[in-house]
């Protein structure tokens, strides 16, 4: 007879994954990518490291689950400021949208630099991948806005967008890797986003 697992062991384990989910969380915001060993979670979330391989395959995994759950709270935050300012219009909504997510990332660097930029392995990169197409098209919804209603005059609503999320990451990457941001990152980034889609002053 195969064995099942009575519903206290089902919730003991979910609460040690979610246990070392957590620990791997601020080992990261504290260390980086490269500064987080499957042994440091452990000793944080208080279990054996064979523990953490029973639940996560290699640090690979874990990460994975970590970028997957860090990256749908920055986009959710995201889509709810440009959604907050839809009705200021389409230039409020791409405004908030940059200055929601580049201060988002400039209040915790190191962690922001490990979702953005820092080197990881192929499977957490994918991640990246899922997490700028999402902002992507939250800037490209503000965009369409802009164009129908003649307040942005950008042609190509995708292409800008994807091309805004690339340029806002480039600017943060250097003050998240050294942890130091100039007072005026964030208004020159949203001034330099609205006048690249054309805003009408």
């Amino acid at each position: 007879m195969a064995y099942r697992r009575t519903p206290a062991v089902q919730q003991r384990l979910d609460a040690q994954r979610e246990a070392i989910a957590d620990a791997a969380v601020g080992l990261l915001a504290e260390r980086g990518y490269q500064g987080l060993s499957i042994a440091a979670v452990a000793e944080r979330a208080g279990v054996a490291t064979g523990s953490v391989y029973r639940h996560y395959a290699d640090k690979s995994e874990l990460m994975v689950r970590i970028f997957r759950s860090l990256c749908g709270r920055e986009v959710d935050a995201v889509v709810a400021a440009a959604d907050a300012a839809r009705p200021d219009g389409a230039a409020a909504q791409v405004a908030a949208v940059v200055e929601t997510f580049a201060r988002r990332a400039l209040r915790n660097p190191t962690l922001a630099y490990a979702l953005l930029a820092e080197p990881v392995d192929a499977a957490v990169d994918a991640e990246r991948l899922v997490l700028r197409r999402a902002f992507a098209a939250a800037f490209e919804d503000a965009v369409r806005r802009g164009v129908d209603s003649g307040d942005l005059t950008s042609r190509n609503p995708a292409l800008s967008a994807a091309a805004l999320v690339g340029a806002v990451g480039e600017v943060l990457t250097g003050p998240l890797q050294s942890g130091v941001a100039a007072t005026d990152t964030v208004p020159e980034l949203v001034a330099f986003a609205l006048r690249a889609l054309g805003a009408r002053p």
